[in-house]
């Protein structure tokens, strides 16, 4: 008796639950259940119009519909056959495959399928649910409903438009869009299989993820297609061989580093724009970059570079011309990261501001600094910086220790102006990732040790083009260049260090008389090398735009040998040679424009030149007190005053108007008033500077006395030449001069590099 009524109460309790489903599935859909998404509520273009990125909802996924009528048939046959091959006979629930897999989940003791017809999945799609039991008996319950009320053929329509493909595609339109720069309505049979074959696992089996696995899994779909009997096996060999991706879908998502920053920053700021946004990006110039950054990073291959990055600024409005982040977005390892706005630390490429507080304190580009071996206590122990070069120059003019981008004067202005100002400098420099204290980068800080982005190097640099004052970058053509702005340093001081950066002569010394930052056009031009050679930096400033580029590994492996000027300084001329074909470079700030005068000084010491000086010209600020004439060349039989001769170190003399590139040491010039020799001093050590053509290493040869009206001849090693000048060739040499009836011979060295 207890039994029956248990029997009897189970049957009821089904009926009832069996009724209540029944019910339900007939029960009408709801209004708006089946209403198509919202069309796409952003679309992207740059400043002429082109369009950036297909336009996107409010979720940020695209999504784009087509009826079922437009889309290609083969779609239709591959989604079918990969997903729900019984899809014309069941009536929205598979019980065969609920069966199979039923069992194929007890013999695993675990679920390994799920057995989900295609009404089954667009039910979740249509109505999210939770991936549990009672989630399923409900999914399947809503996909009998569906499969009542609905078509066969308009439950495909809803599912293909809303099935999700990867990289955020939405629908077989979106993803035709995205891998193949096609539409859903005329692709091949290979295309209609891997979008079949995405679904299964969109996020993991998407060809921008892994081109290895989409065509994996398009295989197995091609041979579910050729069961049911659509396809050949010919055919599916054919479409087995077609490739996963095609290189012109990159149209559909131009600029991409460019714009997933975009996207990113709105989303930070809790912005949700509609319609159509301009941009400032110059879409020409964008795709000339990525090419000329792919073309960077093939031909530096075998010196251990992988990757490389640009980023164009417009000075006046701040507005972001191009953005490349890596050489392909696209590269399923690392292509999206974005060396744009990822930190690492810039080396000398923050000279520039360093200089910039100095001559803001006083220094001038004539200024004396000392390239000599110096061990700094600090904090956290002994500090001995050493140039690129590893060599000492002795001292040497800011000008040339700024152009020349030598270490040593950079760390000894540091000391002097203190790490603090020149944080303070930087901070108002816009430099927002140096976020520690000054005492954590200490002296190193003037070499580079912090992580900064390029985009902060750009409008960095970009603030001293415009006089010294920061202000933002912007990202949106409405935006327009803002109002905010802080002075980073002087417009004299602005002045002093493009007019350095773009002076060639400077460069000699370091990187010799021909590099890549020289331009038919007016522009300064800086490069950096952090340690370990892992990244190289070089920037280009014009009157009109800013050019940054980097150029290393992103996983910090170190180039072999590659350093700013042959790294990142080729990439950087031919970049900012294409900015200059679309925007006008412009004139930069000049000296004279912020009212500096020009004087002649020595170009050995930085004072005002005396009648026995080698003479140059150099700017001078207005208010900066001149200096005293030069009395470090006095005829002879006069001693240098005492705080000139502890400069017994290496001079270095480099080619213009007789100068030489080599490097000297030289002494306190004492003897008499007889006819004698007074350059070069015997005991004179000469070392080229690496790089330079052998055509600017020479010295000139200069006597005084008693010689009357005699001319003056000159012998080396014994032979006579003609003139008064010398090439040096490395060795020791005897120089031998007579003047009638007096003469007088020094010995000189000539080191090699």
């Amino acid at each position: 008796m207890r039994l029956r009524r248990i029997v009897l109460g189970s049957a009821l309790g089904i009926a009832a639950l069996a009724g209540a489903a029944a019910v339900f599935v007939m029960l009408p859909l709801p209004d708006r259940l089946l209403e198509r998404p919202a069309r796409p509520t952003l679309e992207l273009v740059d400043r002429a119009g082109a369009p950036l990125r297909t336009t996107r909802s409010a979720d940020g996924s695209l999504t784009q519909w087509l009826g079922l009528e437009e889309i290609d048939p083969e779609v239709l046959v591959a989604f079918v056959a990969a997903e729900d091959r019984r899809f014309y006979e069941h009536v929205g629930v598979d019980q065969r495959a609920l069966a199979r897999a039923l069992v194929a989940d007890l013999r695993a003791r675990r679920i390994v399928s799920g057995a989900s017809t295609i009404p089954m999945q667009l039910a979740r799609l249509l109505r999210p649910l939770p991936r549990s039991g009672p989630g399923k008996l409900a999914q399947m319950l809503w996909a009998l409903r569906l499969d009542a009320h609905l078509s066969k053929q308009l439950i495909l329509e809803q599912y293909l438009n809303r099935v999700p493909l990867g990289q955020g595609a939405v629908g077989v339109e979106a993803a035709s869009a995205l891998y193949f720069g096609a539409s859903a309505r005329d692709l091949s049979t290979g295309q209609a299989a891997l979008l079949a074959a995405v679904a299964g696992a969109p996020s993991r089996d998407n060809p921008l993820v892994s081109a290895r696995r989409a065509i994996t899994r398009r295989r197995t779909v091609l041979a579910r297609m050729q069961r049911t009997g659509s396809l050949t096996a010919a055919e599916v060999e054919r479409a087995a061989l077609e490739p996963p991706l095609i290189a012109s879908a990159n149209r559909s998502f131009r600029a991409p580093h460019y714009i997933a920053a975009l996207l990113e920053r709105l989303a930070r700021e809790g912005r949700s724009p509609t319609g159509r946004l301009h941009t400032p990006l110059d879409l020409p110039l964008q795709e000339s970059l990525e090419a000329e950054v792919r073309h960077t990073v093939d031909m530096m291959r075998t010196s251990g570079v992988r990757h490389a990055a640009v980023v164009v600024l417009d000075n006046h409005s701040g507005g972001i011309l191009a953005w490349v982040g890596s050489p392909d977005f696209f590269e399923p390892v690392s292509g999206q990261v974005d060396m744009v706005i990822s930190p690492r630390q810039p080396g000398s490429a923050l000279k520039p501001f360093l200089y910039g507080l100095a001559f803001d304190r006083g220094y001038t580009p004539a200024s004396i600094l000392p390239d000599v071996a110096t061990v700094y206590q600090t904090s956290t122990g002994p500090y001995a910086p050493r140039n690129y070069d590893r060599r000492f120059h002795g001292p040497v003019r800011a000008r040339e220790a700024l152009g020349s981008s030598f270490n040593l004067p950079a760390v000894e202005l540091a000391s002097r102006l203190g790490t603090a100002e020149l944080m303070a400098t930087l901070s108002r420099a816009g430099f927002a990732s140096l976020a520690r204290d000054p005492e954590h980068y200490g002296l190193g800080l003037a070499l580079g040790n912090g992580d900064v982005t390029l985009l902060e190097l750009a409008n960095g640099y970009r603030a001293i083009a415009n006089g010294g004052i920061f202000r933002p970058v912007h990202w949106l053509a409405e935006e327009g260049p803002g109002a905010e702005s802080r002075r980073v340093m002087s417009a004299g001081a602005a002045a002093l260090v493009t007019d350095i950066l773009a002076d060639p002569v400077a460069r000699i010394p370091g990187f010799g008389p021909v590099t890549p930052l020289e331009f038919p056009f007016p522009a300064a031009a800086k490069t950096g090398t952090s340690r370990h050679f892992t990244d190289n930096w070089a920037v280009a400033v014009t009157g009109g735009f800013t050019v940054a580029v980097w150029v290393g590994n992103f996983d910090g492996r170190p180039m072999e040998g590659v350093s700013g000027i042959t790294g990142a300084g080729p990439l950087l001329h031919r970049a900012t040679l294409l900015a200059a074909r679309r925007h006008p470079p412009g004139v930069l700030p000049t000296p004279e424009r912020v009212g500096a005068r020009l004087v002649t000084i020595c170009r050995l010491s930085g004072f005002r030149a005396g009648p026995d000086c080698p003479a140059s010209s150099e700017w001078f600020l207005p208010g900066v007190e001149l200096p005293h004439v030069c009395d470090w060349h006095r005829p002879s039989g006069v001693t240098l005053p005492a705080r000139y001769a502890d400069w017994s170190a290496t001079f270095r003399l480099a080619g213009r108007e007789g100068e030489h590139a080599a490097s000297r040491t030289a002494s306190a010039d004492t003897g008499s008033s007889a006819f004698r020799i007074t350059s070069p001093a015997s005991g004179d050590v000469y070392r080229f500077v690496p790089g330079v053509d052998p055509r600017y290493a020479s010295i000139g040869l200069r006597s005084s006395g008693t010689a009357g009206s005699e001319p003056v001849r000159w012998w080396v090693d014994g032979a006579p030449i003609a003139g008064a000048r010398l090439a040096l060739v490395p060795g020791r040499h005897r120089i031998r001069a007579q003047a009638g009836k007096q003469s007088d011979e020094v010995s000189i060295e000539v080191v090699s590099p």
